[in-house]
């Protein structure tokens, strides 16, 4: 019994490894879009210039490059006067992306947090990741843009099994 687990184990390591190269292999975040001025647009804002953390609310899109969010509620909170980390919610929160060789990546979550400087995305709650047929969905995702790594599940500290997937036509 033991082997079959362990050749069960090894069989779905090896395809979410190579799911994982098939969404990341190509998926590095167009390399303009952190030269780019992120632009908010919401139906309210308030913003305390003291703390640094201004809440946006109502259909708030966010944009930069080609990256697009989209929620309910954004705040948004800066630190040595630049923007560090964006804290989105919505029903759902959206992201779009273009990679540098053109593919889209789209996410969705309950909640979404953008770390600017890292260039780490995490997706919280209902979770979904994808690129072209290839998708990723758990209760939550890494997505590292500047590395083109996606971790799911209990790899990015969450408590769901993680579901993948691949599109049988890619080579």
């Amino acid at each position: 019994m033991k082997s079959i687990e362990t050749a069960q184990h090894r069989s779905w390591c090896g395809w979410y490894g190579i799911a994982l190269l098939l969404v990341s292999g190509s998926a590095f975040a167009l390399t303009t879009d952190k030269d780019q001025p992120i632009e908010l647009e919401a139906n309210s804002v308030e913003i305390d210039d003291r703390t640094g953390i201004s809440v946006y609310q109502g259909n708030v899109v966010i944009r930069q490059g080609s990256i697009r969010i989209t929620a309910e509620e954004v705040t948004v909170y800066q630190k040595d006067k630049r923007t560090d980390k964006i804290h989105a919610v919505g029903r759902p929160v959206t992201y779009q992306q273009v990679t540098d060789d053109g593919k889209e990546v789209n996410g969705r979550a309950l909640q979404a947090e953008y770390h600017t400087r890292s260039d780490l995305l995490y997706l919280i709650g209902d979770a979904l990741l994808t690129q072209g047929q290839d998708s990723f969905a758990s209760d939550r995702i890494t997505y590292d843009r500047k590395k083109a790594l996606v971790k799911a599940g209990a790899s990015a500290k969450g408590k769901e099994r993680v579901r993948i997937t691949i599109d049988p036509k890619r080579k």
